[in-house]
């Protein structure tokens, strides 16, 4: 069942009054925009810390998360028309590019990394497998100009948004007029970004008291603490920083990662930590995708980190379920609007 909070009903009812605007004849005014957005409830558990985005520089609003909602769907960013933000990220996987080891672009295009998935990126204080980039308003423009993802650029797509029925009503009623700007892309984007808030997994319900790990999940837990958890933090299961993940550099990619941006030799084969939540539905694994399974990876630390036994392997792995979230994967305000 899906957690309804004070705010949702009140969000998906203005999503789909302006959002579902396809079908709409040209011209015609299909919505009267509010005086004033409305201002939009972000309720994280306090157990997640304090943000690392100063959401005083771009104060969520419903409007807002509804026009960088239409925008991450919507394949009019890409130069050719056929590439999404949600084309590598998509909903039901936790916003992870699924089954794919390599994300994909324009053309076939086949990028050099893993596409990560989009949870709880307001706690994120670098991004990319490398942490080249240490902004999240960065972070949304990027693939929109990559030559292996989107391929495009601001003037093309702002002119596609202008001409469009449905944007300058969007744009207005989040902003107050028709006007399309690079801050005000960028904003709208960031805030449906950042109401992707997993925190609704087993693991949850247990840290708030409402359930308890059966005796596997108890000693995975355990297990994961005193091997995993240094990098893989509770309750983000992340931790901010670059690791070495041991494994041999691929030929044909020869992917260095944080020394990438560094340049500096102690960061040579250093990735950023990823968070473990809903790690049952982001597969493949690693920076190259190239684990299909947990088990493969639960394979590799084992083999080259820290010894387990099958049993061992066994109880991690049912800890590791019990951070999927249901609800986040099935939540009608995160998917496509229909």
């Amino acid at each position: 069942m899906y957690r309804w909070t004070k705010h949702r009903g009140k969000f998906l009812v203005f999503t789909l009054c302006a959002v579902l605007v396809y079908g709409v004849s040209q011209g015609e005014r299909w919505f009267t925009p509010l005086a004033q957005p409305q201002v939009y409830d972000l309720d994280p558990p306090r157990y997640f810390g304090d943000m690392v985005y100063d959401l005083s520089s771009n104060p969520l609003t419903t409007e807002g998360i509804a026009l960088g909602r239409a925008l991450f769907y919507d394949p009019i960013l890409s130069v050719d028309s056929t590439i999404s933000c949600a084309s590598c990220h998509s909903s039901y996987t936790a916003f992870s590019h699924v089954d794919h080891a390599l994300s994909h672009g324009i053309g076939d295009t086949i990028g050099k990394r893993n596409a990560p998935p989009i949870q709880n990126v307001g706690w994120h204080k670098t991004f990319r497998w490398d942490g080249g980039l240490t902004h999240l308003d960065a972070q949304v423009m990027a693939p929109l100009h990559n030559a292996t993802e989107m391929a495009s650029n601001l003037p093309l797509v702002f002119e596609r948004l202008r001409r469009s029925d449905h944007y300058p009503a969007l744009f207005e009623a989040a902003f107050g007029d028709t006007s399309i700007s690079t801050r005000r892309f960028i904003d709208a984007l960031v805030q449906f970004q950042l109401i992707l808030i997993s925190d609704n997994a087993k693991y949850d319900s247990v840290r708030r008291g409402e359930a308890k790990f059966t005796a596997q999940e108890k000693k995975g837990f355990k297990l994961f603490k005193r091997n995993c958890a240094s990098c893989h933090k509770p309750p983000l299961f992340m931790n901010n920083d670059f690791t070495s993940n041991n494994l041999p550099v691929d030929s044909s990619l020869i992917d260095l990662g944080r020394f990438h941006v560094t340049h500096r030799p102690h960061d040579s084969l250093l990735f950023k930590t990823p968070s473990l939540r809903n790690i049952e539905y982001t597969y493949p694994y690693m920076h190259d995708g190239r684990f299909k399974t947990i088990y493969e990876v639960l394979d590799h630390y084992n083999e080259h980190v820290m010894p387990l036994s099958h049993e061992e392997q066994t109880e991690i792995y049912a800890f590791l379920l019990t951070l999927s979230d249901y609800s986040f994967i099935r939540n009608p305000d995160f998917a496509f609007p229909r």
